[in-house]
């Protein structure tokens, strides 16, 4: 089952973690361990790497839970007796506040959402969850309509793995800050170069020393792992250290919801489908996309928005801008294809590809 970045692996039995365990695995990355009772077993996950698990809903002995965590796993509570964490009729976009609502990220709106969109039991009615997932994400499209009049949108897409203190942060970070004087960015609104583009374009109406010095503070905690907390808590003080922001949009998920959202944009439409997100993400960005530097899912977006472009007259096209000729010539060799695709169509003169992000900026000037 295929359901989040890399193998994914459910665990809904004792048994069935043992038999797993008893066959030699050290890495639990990917693994979606649920309402399982481990108070018996504290010797289970020993020696294990819990780094990218997801333990829901089960009972630990001891601190286990607490070096679980220390560990890089998630730790979720299980919410089956609790009310519906969303509500499936608002009627306005999420800001991060709100959703970081709580001290601790899985106690907030987001950890909770995340841990209820994963609940997987016998004695909660799937549809009834799957009717309100549903009027949720109608909600938010309604909530991201009203709030685009106005507005010209330019995606940037990028890898969510970059890190804080790394130069293709900065690179996205910059990007951000140029296009953000002119433009709406939006990004899918998680980490990495996402997360750098948000807060590029929020600090748009400041001078570049002061995104150099908000990288800066955010290389102190380069990634969410393992502690989302400290990651949230970094990020929240440069929210402070400069409160006036430009408006700019994220399209987060809660099928990535183990990759926190990032806090840097103004208004953020989570939902649960991430087909649903995916699609509406290329869609509301009418002023162009610039494709930063990325692996499967920032290609994936290459194409899928080529599709619309080819298929589209030339009133409907909108540019594509790929960054990093190395990478998309050679690393992975995104652009020959696409400039074939792009050949005698009406999307031809609109797909650019350049070295800088710069260059990027200035083509969507």
């Amino acid at each position: 089952m295929r359901r989040t970045r890399g193998r994914t692996v459910d665990v809904t039995t004792l048994a069935d973690l043992e038999r797993r365990l008893d066959e030699g695995v050290r890495s639990l990355s990917g693994w979606r361990v649920r309402h399982l009772d481990l108070r018996s077993r504290p010797d289970l996950l020993l020696g294990r790497d819990v780094d990218g698990a997801t333990f829901l809903g089960c009972d630990f002995a001891g601190d286990d839970a607490t070096r679980a965590e220390a560990g890089g796993a998630i730790v979720l509570p299980s919410l089956a007796d609790r009310p519906l964490p969303v509500d499936p009729a608002r009627t306005s976009l999420y800001t991060a506040p709100e959703l970081y609502d709580a001290p601790r990220w899985v106690d907030s709106l987001d950890g909770r959402a995340y841990a209820w969109s994963q609940e997987a039991r016998a004695d909660v009615a799937p549809g009834e969850a799957a009717l309100a997932r549903v009027l949720h994400d109608h909600a938010i499209d309604v909530a991201l309509d009203a709030w685009r009049l106005g507005r010209r949108v330019v995606g940037v897409m990028g890898g969510h793995r970059a890190l804080r203190g790394e130069e293709t942060y900065a690179d996205a970070a910059r990007l951000g800050h140029l296009l953000g004087d002119r433009l709406t960015v939006a990004t899918g609104g998680g980490p990495g170069a996402m997360e750098a583009a948000n807060l590029g374009a929020r600090l748009a109406g400041e001078p570049t020393e002061a995104l150099t010095e908000a990288l800066s503070l955010l290389a102190a905690v380069p990634t969410y792992r393992p502690s989302v907390d400290a990651w949230v808590s970094s990020a929240m003080e440069v929210r402070e250290r400069w409160p006036d922001a430009r408006e700019n949009l994220a399209i987060p998920t809660w099928h990535y919801g183990h990759e926190p959202p990032g806090v840097f944009a103004t208004a953020i439409a989570k939902y649960f489908r991430n087909a649903t997100r995916e699609s509406i993400l290329l869609e509301v960005c009418d002023a162009g996309i610039v494709f930063l530097p990325g692996a499967a899912g920032t290609v994936q977006e290459v194409f899928q928005d080529a599709c619309e472009n080819y298929y589209a007259d030339v009133s409907g096209v909108a540019p594509m801008v790929l960054v990093g000729v190395e990478h998309w010539t050679r690393t992975l060799p995104a652009w020959p294809l696409l400039e074939a695709l792009a050949r005698d169509r009406a999307m031809e003169r609109f797909v650019h590809l350049v070295d800088t992000v710069e260059e990027a900026a200035e083509l969507l000037a």
